[in-house]
């Protein structure tokens, strides 16, 4: 008697692809990991295991392709409870912003070096499929691109364009010692210019790979903010979010992007991805560069933190995030661009700071000494497809932004559809389970999220890597099994 040919037979589901406008029920089987057959009325006796979807809405899973591992604790630690996080929200592939200097390894020296000690110490760890992003900080690290794509699959590069005279929280006079480069190394313009032509040097060494070869850009202008927040410092009248919005003013990010788009133009580099746009000004210049620049193939990206808060928000300096979370009408505005099809996909953005390190005891309620960024990536799709749908926005389309869209930009050719042949990652979702949002109920150990006291109205029940259930109703199922990404994958 034969094996059976599939190994797992999920039933009675709702399939959401990335295309089309429609939800059909059909079973999904899968085999050796991948899917085998979407349909309905599958024969349970072709299955070894049999799973009831009970009707929900059954997502690909969920590329969340903005994420920060290993940023404010250590990698070895942040590997495990942020990927438990991810899958408990239905990720199932998490690419991760690293790069050498203060946080993250607090090391410098090249890359070659640098990151085969990522990778081990990644390895075993993470819940969810992942990979990295990296950033070029020094004219080393562009010599090291051409390596890191051949040898190591990292398929995508990325500037911090606010770093020339800014870390991570506020202005500063040791950028140096922050980014840990040498006395005749330069953060600028200019070292940006050299990425771009970097990164398409190596475009044209792999030819067969550099559809999927891209650069992001974290579109802030240093001078802008340094003048704007000396401002805003002694503007007693602002506080809090809306202080810290207006010391980095959404002008900033517009005119980032203008000075970006141009030297990808200057450079001939096509393939870029402006992260992160939070503000009417931002979008629009963003829009404004795709038509002046027609010949590059921009992607403009959102995060569910600057589409659920605002400054307004009662989590205070703890939403605080660069770039900043903005006013109510920056928000509507964001939502418009993203129903309209001018934003390609949604992320999480999520970089655990836990309470103490957020803001210490000694700086509650001072906007200026939190540090930036949160988590959240447990949240992206629920809180999506809840303020999604409330606006109109189909199912299909929430699949293009979350797994479809990045999934193709960033060389993950086996991710973001439920389709014969691609790895069987799904999110399986209530669209009517209506729960409200609470840290303590999250894996992660960040300890508080800015979107307590949400209510939101869908919820992941069920998470599946290449077929394996590796979340149910909120609890993480089994041991780390989560897969280096080596992109462009096969």
């Amino acid at each position: 008697m034969s094996a059976k040919p599939f190994d797992l037979l999920i039933k009675n589901v709702r399939v959401v692809r990335p295309h089309g406008n429609a939800v059909h029920e059909a079973d999904i089987a899968i085999s050796g990991g991948k899917f085998a057959k979407v349909a309905p009325g599958i024969d349970v006796a072709l299955a070894a295991t049999v799973h009831d979807g009970r009707g929900r809405l059954a997502f690909p899973g969920v590329v969340d392709a903005h994420m920060h591992a290993g940023i404010y604790s250590p990698l070895d630690e942040d590997a495990v409870s942020e990927s438990k996080a991810a899958a408990m929200g239905g990720v199932t592939s998490s690419l991760n912003y690293f790069r050498t200097g203060q946080y993250y390894l607090n090391k410098g020296g090249p890359y070659r070096k640098f990151f085969p000690e990522v990778l081990k110490t990644s390895k075993g760890r993470f819940h969810v499929d992942y990979g990295y992003h990296l950033a070029p900080m020094d004219r080393t690290h562009i010599d090291e691109i051409p390596m890191l794509i051949d040898k190591h699959g990292v398929a995508s590069f990325k500037i911090f364009m606010f770093y020339g005279s800014h870390g991570l929280h506020g202005a500063s006079d040791s950028q140096r010692q922050f980014l840990m480069i040498g006395e005749n190394e330069r953060y600028d313009y200019a070292h940006f210019e050299f990425i771009m032509r970097g990164v398409q040097a190596a475009r044209e060494q792999f030819p067969e790979r550099a559809a999927q070869i891209s650069l992001s850009l974290h579109c802030e202008t240093a001078e802008i903010m340094t003048a704007y927040t000396k401002l805003v410092e002694k503007d007693k009248s602002l506080k809090g979010l809306a202080a810290y919005s207006a010391a980095r003013p959404q002008h900033s990010e517009g005119l980032a992007v203008f000075i970006a788009s141009y030297l990808a133009h200057e450079t001939a580099l096509p393939n870029i991805n402006l992260l992160h746009l939070s503000s009417r000004k931002a979008v629009q210049a963003a829009l404004m560069m795709a038509d002046v620049f027609p010949h590059i193939d921009f992607k403009r990206e959102v995060t569910i933190g600057h589409l659920m808060l605002d400054i307004t928000s009662p989590a205070a300096e703890l939403a605080k995030v660069n770039p900043p979370i903005r006013p109510r009408e920056d928000v509507e505005f964001l939502w418009q661009a993203l129903l309209a099809g001018e934003l390609d996909w949604v992320v999480s953005d999520h970089a655990c700071c836990r309470h103490e390190m957020k803001v210490p005891k000694r700086y509650f309620g001072n906007i200026w000494m939190a540090k930036s960024g949160f988590g959240g990536t447990e949240y992206l799709l629920p809180a999506l497809v809840s303020e999604g749908s409330r606006r109109g926005m189909s199912y299909n389309h929430m699949a293009q932004v979350t797994s479809w869209n990045p999934a193709r930009r960033y060389g993950l050719n086996r991710k973001g559809d439920i389709a014969e042949g691609y790895d069987a990652d799904i999110a399986l979702v209530d669209p009517a389970k209506t729960w409200t949002i609470s840290a303590k109920n999250s894996p992660s150990t960040q300890g508080y999220t800015p979107f307590e006291g949400l209510e939101l109205s869908a919820r992941v029940e069920e998470t599946f890597l290449r077929g394996r259930l590796i979340c149910q109703d909120g609890n993480v199922i089994g041991k780390p099994g989560g897969e280096y990404l080596f992109r462009p994958t096969a």
